[in-house]
């Protein structure tokens, strides 16, 4: 059995010893780009290797490409390889942050064509509430081979600025409400968001616990936010493309599938001038 959406923490203790299950620690703080190194090295949970949001989630910054563009996909697919990802590797994920720095390695995955990928439901607090164990024992896998078979999951700033407020595209937004409403904006240098989007904040898409809601919730709150559009026209974006990939999972549990992500999200957007802003 693989998994391609979720995984309890009784099911990851059950598999953890497995040779074909890998387990990626990608805990991130935004405002400290070493926090995650720091708490890995503190403890982990058994097996897992340390993947980095900034250096090993994302590629080099030009200025006007976002604060998280995508890294290069054969640079991404060596990195896997060296985690021991094979194509027949059951990945599982997990973060202490709800699932949004997860969400951004399940969806990078899937774009890579590998399915057997999912996030930790209720991340690193649901483990230990489990009663899982941590360690600083840093793995070793022996070096597989990730091939890549990219899918057309993504889009990019000329397809959002072509399809503005058509019906070939429904835009969701995934940043606070205040963020997008352009008031309280202290990352990205312009507040507001791209014309036409709607608002649906991540953190919605979970429970009081931090795990998801369950599918059946998510599809009824998903429809009414898609208000009758196709899956496969909705577009995702956030500040830079990483709590956005939680709302592809979040359509993904609930059977909604189909929607693609645009990567540079608003922090590339805004990066230009020429490109609309609404508040």
């Amino acid at each position: 059995m693989s998994y391609t959406t979720l995984v309890d923490a009784a099911t990851l203790k059950a598999h953890l010893a497995d040779s074909d299950w890998r387990v990626i620690d990608v805990r991130h703080q935004l405002l400290d780009a070493g926090y995650g190194e720091r708490v890995y090295a503190e403890g982990h949970l058994p097996g897992a290797v340390f993947m980095h949001c900034d250096c090993d989630l994302a590629g080099p910054l030009t200025g006007a490409n976002g604060r998280h563009p995508l890294p290069e996909k054969d640079a991404l697919a060596a990195r896997l390889g060296q985690c021991g990802i094979g194509p027949q590797t059951q990945v599982v994920v997990y973060d202490d942050a709800q699932g949004m720095i997860a969400g951004r390695l399940w969806w990078m995955l899937r774009w890579l064509g590998h399915d057997k990928v999912a996030v930790l439901d209720g991340g690193l607090q649901a483990w230990l509430a489990a009663g899982g164990q941590m360690t600083q024992e840093v793995p070793a896998f022996p070096a597989a081979e990730f091939v890549v078979n990219e899918r057309a999951s993504l889009v990019d700033a000329d397809f959002v600025r072509a399809f503005l407020q058509t019906s070939r595209m429904y835009l969701v937004d995934a940043r606070s409400a205040d963020r997008f409403r352009g008031e309280n904006e202290t990352i990205d240098p312009v507040g507001g968001h791209i014309p036409g989007a709607v608002n649906r904040f991540f953190r919605e898409n979970l429970q009081a616990d931090g795990c998801f809601k369950p599918a059946g919730q998510l599809r009824s709150e998903w429809l009414l936010v898609l208000d009758g559009a196709l899956p496969e026209h909705v577009v995702h974006q956030c500040g830079s493309g990483v709590s956005a990939c939680h709302n592809v999972l979040a359509m993904e549990i609930a059977g909604l599938s189909g929607s693609r992500l645009y990567a540079g999200s608003w922090s590339e957007w805004c990066a230009d001038p020429a490109r609309p802003v609404a508040v």
